[in-house]
């Protein structure tokens, strides 16, 4: 098959030439490799050696992926050398229907919610086996929160996480309850049954709440946002310092808006709009 380079950019698609068959490693694609490099970033620029160490990649192959990457706008390079994630990546994130449309939907209510708890309000959606954050509006006398837009959190161990695992599928669900689970960074252990049972308690009360003491004591209540087909297609919750708040008395005004979200997203959808849109 013929390829074709276009703008000095050699394609992502084929394992590197240079080093195939040397091990299973060097014969992975180079579009994973890149993506692997992509998501080692944590917020902050890197550089070139940082970035061969996190992913595993010699120095060399992680040169010539981060110069491709350059090239298409998917990293920037600084004044000092050090690589960060550019906003081409932005801009094709933006275009993500469960990110921009479900986001510019919820907004509104998600506004509210902040401006009448001062808390920090976190809007979720669940990719796989974990819970993704695609929006959160933050108060800066609220309690810190690990979490930024973007990032993939657990589903176990967070309220929005809960509450979308509580209203996944049961083959989604067992697979979760069967893996050896943990809450990070205490590294505790967490009850296959007590998880179970928490989430029945969810799914019968229609809300989640989840208490965390690191990096600082916290506590959260999550509710479900529902499409047409009543299909849980995201999360929203109110995170805050623990104690500056009561969570049941937190849970109505959680829940009303989430149902309020639902009934737009259901009419959305059975008007054939795209939450994108």
């Amino acid at each position: 098959m013929e390829t074709h380079v276009e703008s000095g950019i050699e394609p992502l698609l084929e394992g590197d030439a240079g080093s195939r068959g040397s091990s299973p490693a060097a014969a992975e694609p180079v579009l994973y490799r890149a993506f692997r490099l992509l998501r080692c970033f944590d917020g902050e620029p890197m550089t070139l050696s940082e970035l061969s160490v996190r992913t595993g990649t010699p120095l060399s192959t992680t040169l010539r992926l981060a110069r491709q990457l350059v090239a298409t706008g998917a990293l920037e390079r600084d004044e000092q050398g050090r690589y960060a994630i550019g906003l081409t990546l932005l801009e094709v994130a933006s275009l993500a229907p469960r990110g921009h449309g479900l986001r510019a939907l919820a907004l509104p209510f998600m506004e509210d919610l902040h401006r009448a708890t001062g808390e920090h309000v976190l809007l979720a959606v669940r990719t796989g086996a974990e819970a993704m954050i695609i929006e959160r509006l933050s108060a800066h006398r609220a309690a810190r929160v690990l979490y930024r837009v973007g990032e993939r959190v657990p589903l176990h161990s967070t309220g929005v996480g809960l509450v979308l695992l509580a209203h996944a599928d049961a083959q989604l669900q067992e697979s979760v309850l069967a893996q050896r689970l943990t809450l990070e960074p205490e590294h505790e252990i967490v009850s296959t049954t007590d998880l179970r049972r928490r989430l029945a308690q969810v799914r019968q009360e229609g809300s989640a709440t989840n208490a965390r003491t690191v990096p600082e004591a916290a506590s959260s209540v999550a509710a479900p946002i529902f499409d047409s087909g009543r299909s849980a297609i995201a999360a929203i919750s109110v995170v805050a310092a623990a104690g500056s708040f009561d969570p049941t008395a937190m849970r109505p005004a959680v829940v009303t808006v989430a149902r309020a979200i639902s009934r737009l997203a259901a009419t959305t959808d059975r008007s054939g709009l795209r939450l994108d849109r």
